[in-house]
């Protein structure tokens, strides 16, 4: 005997909504638990939204400039910003806010990512490089100097770690081999 399932019927209902930031919200992530969600926004903050309405969400405050990517861990734990001066900060998920702060690259990150299991972070800039963190000391681990032509907006790990994917203004999408640290395969629209 089979079961049906039907689909939910009307339009969706807004559940939540959140205010706290004084410009323009650049990006939103869940957290892997779904109880908060993380927000960076031009104002140069992070908010943690706790979705109990009896929390209160946590500002965090650092970054001289606007806050173009965010992410949770894995775990939860840490929460990784990335902002226009040039550092990425990995934030403890907690009231305090405590920091480390990453300043390796020369222009604005624009884009990080997690490791499956948090151990690694990711980072790409409008200096043209990629480069990879280790998240318990926040220790620069190596770099892919002139990934791309010109600004890179996009980068993302792999499900088993095993590759670098990264996009730019170039118009070029690339991966990467995390071991050989080598190319391994390019996507350009040659139509234009």
């Amino acid at each position: 005997m089979s079961q049906k399932t039907s689909a939910p019927q009307g339009d969706p209902a807004l559940k939540r909504s959140f205010k706290g930031h004084k410009d323009e919200v650049c990006r939103v992530a869940f957290n892997p638990n779904l109880k908060q969600a993380v927000s960076g926004s031009k104002d140069g903050t992070v908010m943690v939204w706790n979705f109990k309405s009896t929390m209160r969400p946590f500002r965090f405050v650092g970054h001289k400039g606007p806050v173009y990517d965010v992410k949770a861990a894995p775990a939860g734990n840490i929460i990784a910003s990335c902002s226009e001066d040039s550092t990425i900060r990995l934030w403890k998920n907690s009231v305090e806010g405590h920091s480390s702060i990453i300043k390796k690259h020369t222009g604005a990150v624009k884009s990080i990512d997690f490791s499956f299991d948090g151990s690694l972070l990711l980072s790409g800039s409008h200096d043209k490089t990629l480069m990879v963190h280790q998240t318990s000391d926040s220790k620069f681990l190596f770099s892919l100097p002139h990934a791309h032509n010109n600004f890179i907006n996009s980068c993302k790990f792999s499900p088993d770690t095993r590759l670098l994917a990264s996009g730019s203004d170039d118009r070029s999408v690339k991966l990467w081999d995390f071991t050989s640290k080598q190319m391994i395969n390019q996507f350009v629209d040659h139509d234009q």
